[in-house]
């Protein structure tokens, strides 16, 4: 089983990367969180993978941290939930909004994802009370991997505008923490908003 891929981005999709590993390409589906951390096209990059097979498929799942494809495989085991839904649930929360939603029975939440209605949200959220709190989590609210945005900050109103453009708030705080590093803590709203839009298009 592939466990890990360590290469080069060779190209994106909407749910979808080539991982270029010494010449051979890997295709690996995963959520847009994961596409949002992997970087610009020809960069270094690794994914943790879940490698499925089914009667008449067999595809490889890529997520940026061992955390999401933790809480994937745990998604997929809940009735109901296969692999397109559960990176639709990776795409739509932070692992830490997650572990949250899971822990304190928010279905509503959770039902959020594209694809997951109401029973379905309860069931996962029934199932995996449990189990939520030894799963890892990146935190909730404004913070996405250690990065916390600050109130009526430059970066906190280049979260609110990536928001307004339809991109799901841990993408944009995603994409804002990844502008702020490049740019520096000095960074204009204008210049965090258009390298983030990079950042989050992918």
């Amino acid at each position: 089983m592939i466990a890990k891929l360590k290469g080069l981005l060779d190209e994106t999709g909407t749910d979808w990367a080539v991982i270029d590993v010494q010449g051979v390409g890997y295709l690996v589906h995963c959520s847009a969180k994961t596409l949002t951390a992997l970087g610009e096209q020809g960069e270094a990059c690794t994914v943790y993978t879940d490698l499925q097979v089914s009667e008449n498929d067999m595809r490889l799942l890529g997520f940026a941290e061992a955390g999401e494809r933790d809480w994937f495989r745990l998604l997929t085991q809940v009735q109901g939930v296969g692999s397109k839904v559960a990176l639709a649930i990776l795409s739509a929360l932070s692992t830490g909004e997650l572990r949250d939603a899971c822990a304190g029975g928010d279905a509503a939440m959770v039902a959020r994802a594209q694809g997951v209605g109401p029973k379905l949200a309860g069931r996962i959220v029934n199932e995996l009370k449990d189990k939520a709190g030894a799963l890892p989590g990146s935190g909730s609210g404004g913070g996405v991997a250690g990065f916390v945005v600050p109130a009526n900050s430059a970066s906190a109103d280049a979260v609110s505008a990536l928001e307004n453009l339809g991109f799901k708030p841990a993408i944009a705080a995603q994409a804002v923490a990844r502008a702020q590093g490049e740019l520096g803590e000095d960074a204009s709203e204008s210049e965090l908003i258009r390298v983030a839009l990079k950042r989050a298009a992918g």
